[in-house]
């Protein structure tokens, strides 16, 4: 045994009780000296006697008894029955009542006696209560009492407590030596404390006056590994190495140090080194090794290490095999994983089901049916029927994950056809699922039926659900339910969910029933599958229904299905009906959410009721909500299409004093209203303040002003506006060149529309059909007719097809004036011959306009 071990062996001894004072006060006593014999209640009839007291339920002590055995309490005694109680509680009440026994005071033995017992019981509570006892009690202790009494507390990370009974050592008339400090530095180590642990060390040092030894380095050592100090780490374990003091424990604490870290190489250096002193690493650090690099994702090295492992006379178990063969199969390196199970097999450890499946999902992803089949021959001597199960379960999950939902669906159905089947002799060499005759026997060498339980079910049902297979998963529910199953939850609520997804709300609603009668508790998710469906039908009696019985049942309906259910009835032009329902879920006993009664007040706009969405939106304002930007934003636009600009002026002024900061989308419905309603001056304002409120215009703020100037006929007002937008970083599109270009021709300026055209030209953007005609009408308005030929043959050659009538007379305007001008006659004529003017066949076409 290491020094190490022997350390720790001697801190905390062996379990029995009458060990426990022999040992307890050998390592408090601050002398080497230790008792000649080990106190046992055997050899303390007092010590028996209380034991026994207090071994019996509270109410069958006898009164007088304990008064008696308390004048007689020492401290021995107690220490003795201390260490001897089953269970923290009964040590816990028998420490409170020998505290008031007369003339009986807890020594630093007792105290630790009471400490070690809720150390094992996980009691940091209790334990940092006592050790405040301690100090406020200020018990005189021992160096190794008080070294004791910090491993407890370090035992369960009261860290900040160990300290302060350490500050407090004077309080308690002991002077810390050099095991004391060691016990501290042991427990800021363990939490990785670097500069309490650097502190103390150089307290210890000056203190003492004592150079730190192997325990107190190895403390130190552990610290900067707990704290990912690489540096002082090297710098401390050279320090070891050099005074000799690098044992085992100290080469596995770095080694598994280096390995969290992901340092490989270092890893093996160390190793390397350690043998080469001849420490021969135990079977504990290979484990942990293996399992490091396995985390690591370095399976190589896992691998190699296990060799080495295997030359130092470790066979490895089941837990080591299984570590490595699943990182294998997860690094889909099966060969090396078939070779190390070979090597298990043959070692004469089998497989567990978990190993079994894991393999057996590896094989899964590389479609080796044959590989897993040999699994099953292998091990079918250890293989109980619900492993079979388990591992039919693992091949059904597999093979959905790899998307062969249908291979999955044909096993199973061989499983369900397996039960009370007589398997036959004959076997496959490869298997065959989905074939009538397939049997389990020649798919996987099993020789007894494997009934398929509820996992199995849910697997496949929600395979099939993903694909949208449903007609073949609601097969398989009858099935599982004529075979006694009860299936799962998920495969239930998938189900339903993907029958409301198609319309088929009928048979969601029997597998609905179906769930209840098999006793699965709908969930959320569940009604609200249901209430998708409905909503998505518009089905709003039902709905209703529905929800009476979520009410009923504890369950909300989601918000976004109220909504769904609201606006396919304000599409449907259905809006009284929307607005019925949303009373209605009133009086079910639900408030709609603010999103529900905006998809309302939106339809009742579109549909041309701005009274009734008023009264809504005012409805909501004061009974439920406090309707957000959105909503102003609905009812705003609903005002200004309807033209009632001074009311929708007032809804903003009421989101001011509401303390709602209007939205950039906000301005730009007024902007744009207020243009179309040729309230140019308005427009302008509310760009101005949209601009005061340090809110950010778009193009589509800038597009609305610029068409709206034009539209008032201020060209040259549009263009500042134009450049305005370009300066501020915010690039038109076609929209907005078309506006430009439409605005710019209706004020009769066709030559500076002229340049945008050719500006949207270079940018590739394509000019609205309509406002390209009219700008050729335009330039020839002008006088302009030869470029207004060239912009009629870039028309013509985009392939120009309409059947407007709009864009017709345009293009029948525009030839005509074309035809009857000297400077374009012939080309125009040409073109008319040639076909390449839709819409005109002959000249004949517009000689009437000519003559015109």
């Amino acid at each position: 045994m290491s020094l190490r071990a022997l350390r720790i062996t001697h801190l905390f001894p062996p379990p029995k009780p009458y060990h426990f004072i022999f040992n307890l006060r050998s390592i408090s006593s601050s002398s080497s000296s230790s008792s000649p014999f080990e106190p046992s209640l055997s050899s303390n009839p007092h010590a028996r006697h209380l034991f026994d007291l207090f071994s019996q339920p509270r109410h069958l002590r006898d009164a007088a008894e304990l008064g008696r055995a308390g004048r007689l309490l020492s401290g021995q005694t107690a220490e003795l029955v201390l260490g001897s109680l089953a269970g923290w509680r009964a040590a816990d009440e028998f420490f409170r009542w020998a505290a008031w026994q007369p003339g009986f005071h807890h020594t630093c033995y007792t105290y630790n006696a009471m400490a070690h017992a809720l150390s094992r019981a996980r009691q940091p509570g209790r334990l940092k209560t006592l050790a405040a006892e301690v100090v406020a009690r200020r018990c005189p202790m021992t160096p190794g009492a008080m070294g004791f009494l910090i491993r407890c507390l370090g035992t369960l990370s009261l860290v900040e407590e160990a300290e302060h009974v350490f500050d407090h050592a004077g309080d308690l008339n002991c002077v810390p030596n050099s095991y004391t400090y060691n016990c501290l530095l042991e427990v800021l180590g363990k939490a990785g404390r670097v500069e309490s642990s650097e502190a103390r060390l150089r307290e210890m040092m000056q203190g003492l006056g004592r150079e730190p030894d192997k325990y107190t380095l190895t403390s130190v050592l552990q610290c900067y590994c707990n704290a990912g100090k690489f540096d002082a780490v090297l710098k401390t374990f050279n320090n070891m190495n050099e005074r000799g003091w690098v044992d085992e424990h100290v080469l596995t604490v770095l080694i598994v140090t280096f390995c969290k870290w992901g340092k490989v190489e270092s890893v093996f250096e160390l190793f390397d080194r350690m043998t080469e002193r001849g420490v021969k690493p135990s079977e504990r650090t290979f484990s942990v090794l293996i399992h490091g690099f396995v985390r690591q994702g370095r399976l190589d090295k896992a691998v190699e290490m296990f060799d080495k492992m295997k030359d130092s006379g470790f066979i490895g178990d089941l837990r080591i095999y299984s570590v490595l063969i699943e990182g294998l199969c997860e690094g889909k390196d099966l060969r090396r994983a078939l070779d190390l199970y070979m090597d298990m097999k043959r070692q004469g450890i089998s497989p567990d089901v978990r190993l079994l499946k894991k393999m057996i999902s590896a094989f899964c992803g590389e479609n080796d049916l044959v590989g897993i089949g040999r699994l099953f021959e292998e091990n079918k001597e250890i293989l109980s029927s619900s492993s079979c199960v388990a591992l039919f379960n693992a091949i059904l999950d597999g093979l959905v994950n790899q998307g062969d939902v249908d291979r999955a669906h044909s096993l199973l159905r061989v499983m369900i056809e397996s039960v009370g089947t007589e398997v036959p002799s004959s076997t496959m060499e490869e298997p065959k699922i989905g074939e009538n005759e397939a049997t389990l026997e020649n798919l996987f060498n099993v020789k007894r039926a494997v009934i398929p339980n509820s996992d199995s079910f849910n697997i496949v049902i929600c395979g099939l659900c993903e694909v949208k297979k449903l007609d073949m998963a609601l097969t398989l529910v009858n099935d599982m339910v004529g075979l006694g199953r009860k299936g799962k939850l998920l495969m239930f609520n998938n189900l339903i969910l993907e029958l409301c997804t198609v319309n088929r709300l009928d048979e969601a609603y029997e597998i609905f029933g179906k769930m209840k009668e098999l006793g699965i508790v709908p969930t959320e998710f569940t009604y609200n599958s249901l209430f998708y469906g409905l909503c998505r039908r518009k089905d709003s009696i039902a709905a209703l229904d529905l929800l009476r019985e979520m009410r009923s049942e504890g369950r909300v309906p989601w918000i976004k299905h109220c909504t769904t259910m609201v606006k396919e009835l304000c599409m449907n032009g259905e809006v009284a009906k929307a607005s019925e329902f949303l009373s209605d879920l009133l009086k079910v006993g639900f408030i709609p959410d603010l999103v529900a009664y905006s998809a309302a007040i939106d339809g009742m706009c579109k549909n041309g009721e701005v009274d009734k969405a008023l009264a809504l939106f005012r409805d909501i304002s004061s009974n439920f909500y406090l309707p957000d930007v959105v909503a102003h934003n609905i009812i705003i636009n609903g005002l200004c299409k309807a033209g009632r600009l001074t009311e929708a002026q007032d809804i903003l002024q009421n989101m001011l004093v509401k303390g709602l900061i209007p939205s950039v989308v906000t301005y730009n419905l007024m902007i744009d209203n207020w243009c179309r309603a040729d309230k140019i001056e308005g427009a302008l304002a509310f760009f101005h303040k949209m601009i005061d409120e340090e809110r950010a215009p778009t193009v589509v703020t800038y597009t609305s002003l610029i068409d709206g100037l034009c539209s008032a006929g201020r060209a040259e007002d549009a263009l500042v506006i134009w450049d305005a937008m370009r300066h501020k970083g915010c690039f038109p599109n076609n929209i907005t060149y078309t506006a430009l270009i439409h605005g710019l021709c209706k004020c009769a300026r066709p030559d500076v529309a002229l340049n945008y055209y050719n500006e949207m030209v270079e940018r590739g953007i394509e000019l609205d059909k309509n406002v390209h005609l009219l700008l050729i009408n335009s330039l020839i308005l002008k006088g302009n007719t030869t470029k207004a030929f060239e912009l009629l043959k870039e028309i013509l050659s985009n392939n120009f097809h309409s059947t407007s009538p709009k864009q017709f007379e345009l293009m029948k305007k525009a030839v005509g004036k074309l035809y009857r001008d000297e400077c374009t006659y012939l080309d125009t004529r040409m073109l008319i011959e040639k076909g390449s003017v839709p819409m005109i066949d002959s000249i004949s076409d517009i000689l009437e306009d000519v003559k015109k």
